[in-house]
């Protein structure tokens, strides 16, 4: 190809970017049909990138089944482009194993086994899942066409500069070399970032005095090897990372568990295990994912948080908050969900029909004492009543006589969340479920981000997110089985909620505590069992560090009550453009993912969802798809003076 066709490069490789690259080749017909150059810089293996990558323990799994995770932006997803339907990861296994599905490289026999075993319930490997993505990735290369080269380099980008005379930009590489741009996407996931000051601290006072600290990190990336068999660990958070240390310190030492009767499990140790003790704000896990199936009306689209109750609120508002006007709306929804299925699966359960019950709930205020009288005459058992707050702190108020009773509390809940989540009793728990993901997925396609005012944007990628992330995108049943047999075995003790931890100088020892009890637990080793929060400044990724330093990126600020404070995200426009320091705006270089201020919502997704990550790849691929159409008019100046031509379809440098 000449060298003079329009270039764009991807910063990162991961599902995301393979998400774009389907979405390009799907709305390249009708945009862009000329020849272009597209490079892909992702230090791993490009479709799975790191945090999907196969070279991690095989007993980490996907906390979703088979049959909810698709790559394809199916006819649900209301975009401009065309929709593209194929295999979910269920579908895709299936072809593999049957040889339909055949551009798969040479399996593992471990891999072998487990797509023997799958079924669209079964919560899949993360190694299996990288095998799909990665295949993903591949298919959507072969969709754009042998006139647009796709050259991977296996590298990590550290630095972007405008071209000469602001035409395009020149993206330098660790390895030495330097990339041409027209378009950048930087889709960089999840990355690191240097500690926290207190984090920063709690790992100076463990070094002073000879013990373990991990700082927020992927879990299976730490080092745990310090940690001495049978020592004792206070572990602060019990969501999805804390799952995975459990796998990596019980199982990846050598323990086993073993089923015994009534489905329970037991856990036989190896020896090599230390015994955590573990706590949060909550001081409960996460819920478990659902296995129960509705018996009532099939759930509908939102009907109070909808684009139009949101216009209405615009047009009166200037700035929306999102507790005081747009929560009560989702709670709504939330409720309309879990009541329509207890009303319509469970109807022995209510003194009232449905329809009488439906048509009374919409004109009543979610914290109207109306509301409650309703639900309570309606629904006898007051443990079937929905309350979102109790939901969200579930021993808020209470408090412990001591140890025994912490213990006793979060087993009872972990025992009485696997009832009603995997039981065949509780299908009301599904239709939440399902509720609050169609609101999840809509929240950023109605609302305007810069239309909340400071306080709920914190609300919304803080408190809302949490929420959500702990109610509907916990681990498989099973992890929470594992849990309480690591828990028989003596290996896991539970701290409670509102864990608080301190360093004793004098001692050496972390020191963690409760306000709702009277336990103390010392330690000589902590680990901060979640991802760390976004930063670019502070960033372990030197691109974002070169992006704040050079103010081509900046953190996104908000004014608060309290003055101007920083979440830590890559600021970028409501188009996915990097907004620059004094508020500059760089034509064609873009910023998706879960650390910038967009909205984020993953990169894969449920089929027949409208998935918002779907969405937002349709639209910025016609971004990109658009300035190449332009880049290719006669009378556009060239930004690609030193391109080089690349012959293969698919490379690597």
């Amino acid at each position: 190809m000449p060298s003079q066709n329009p270039s764009v490069v991807f910063l990162g490789g991961g599902p995301r970017t393979a998400g774009i690259l389907e979405r390009l080749a799907a709305n390249r017909p009708e945009l862009a049909d000329g020849p272009f150059h597209i490079h892909v810089v992702e230090p791993y293996e490009p479709g799975s990138g790191r945090i999907w990558r196969f070279g991690q323990h095989p007993g980490l799994m996907l906390n979703s089944a088979a049959a909810d995770v698709t790559m394809f932006t199916d006819q649900s997803v209301q975009c401009e482009g065309p929709a593209a339907d194929g295999p979910a990861l269920a579908a895709w296994a299936a072809g593999v194993l049957d040889g339909t599905i055949s551009d798969v490289p040479e399996l593992p026999a471990a891999l072998w086994e487990q797509l023997r075993s799958l079924r669209g319930s079964t919560f899949p490997t993360r190694q299996l899942q990288s095998k799909y993505l990665e295949w993903f990735f591949r298919r959507a290369v072969r969709a754009l066409g042998t006139d647009v080269s796709v050259t991977v380099h296996r590298d990590t980008a550290v630095g972007i500069e405008p071209g000469p005379d602001g035409a395009g930009y020149s993206v330098r590489l660790a390895g030495g070399g330097a990339l041409r741009a027209d378009v950048v996407v930087t889709a960089l996931g999840h990355t690191d970032s240097q500690p926290d000051p207190a984090s920063e601290r709690w790992s100076r006072f463990a070094s002073r005095h000879g013990g373990f600290h991990a700082a927020p990190s992927y879990t299976t990336d730490v080092d745990y090897s310090p940690i001495a068999p049978g020592q004792d660990v206070i572990v602060s958070g019990m969501g999805l990372a804390f799952i995975d240390l459990l796998v990596l310190l019980m199982e990846g030492r050598g323990g086993r568990f073993e089923e015994t009767s009534g489905s329970g499990l037991r856990y036989v140790p190896s020896g090599s295990e230390p015994r955590l003790w573990a706590g949060s704000r909550r001081g409960v896990p996460y819920h478990s994912k659902i296995s129960s199936t509705l018996r009532g009306e099939p759930a509908g689209d939102p009907r109070f948080f909808t684009a139009e109750a949101v216009r209405g609120l615009l047009s009166r508002h200037s700035e929306l908050d999102f507790r005081r006007q747009l929560w009560p709306l989702i709670a709504k929804d939330a409720a309309y969900g879990y009541y329509r299925e207890l009303f319509t699966g469970s109807p022995e359960r209510v003194t009232m029909g449905w329809a009488e019950f439906s048509t009374r709930f919409p004109a009543l205020d979610w914290y109207s004492s109306a509301r409650r009288e309703l639900v309570a005459t309606a629904v006898p058992d007051a443990a079937l009543h929905l309350d979102l707050e109790r939901l969200d702190r579930p021993f808020g108020g209470r408090r412990f006589a001591g140890h025994h009773d912490v213990q006793e509390a979060v087993r009872g809940y972990i025992e009485h969340d696997l009832e009603l989540r995997t039981g065949p009793d509780h299908p009301e728990t599904l239709a939440l479920f399902t509720a609050l993901l169609r609101v999840y997925m809509e929240l950023g396609r109605i609302v305007p981000l810069e239309r909340l005012n400071a306080r709920s944007q914190q609300d919304v990628q803080g408190w809302w997110h949490g929420f959500f992330s702990f109610v509907d995108s916990g681990p498989p049943p099973r992890r929470l089985r594992e849990m309480l047999a690591l828990h028989r075995a003596g290996l896991l003790q539970f701290l409670g909620p509102g864990l608080t931890v301190a360093a004793d100088e004098l001692t050496g020892h972390f020191v963690a505590t409760s306000p709702q009890s009277d336990v103390t637990v010392r330690a000589k080793a902590f680990i901060e069992a979640r991802l760390p929060g976004p930063a670019v400044a502070r960033s372990a990724n030197p691109l974002l560090r070169s992006l704040h330093s050079a103010g081509i990126g900046t953190e996104q600020q908000l004014l608060t009550s309290e003055g101007a404070q920083s979440t830590g995200r890559l600021l970028v426009s409501s188009g996915h453009e990097l907004v620059g320091r004094g508020g500059k705006i760089r034509g064609r270089l873009f910023g998706v993912g879960p650390g910038t201020s967009g909205w984020g919502a993953g990169a894969f997704a449920r089929p027949g969802t409208n998935a918002a990550p779907f969405r937002e790849n349709d639209a910025l691929a016609r971004k990109i798809l658009t300035a190449v159409a332009e880049l290719t008019q006669p009378s556009y100046p060239c930004a690609y003076p030193c391109a080089r031509p690349v012959a293969a379809a698919v490379g690597k440098a």
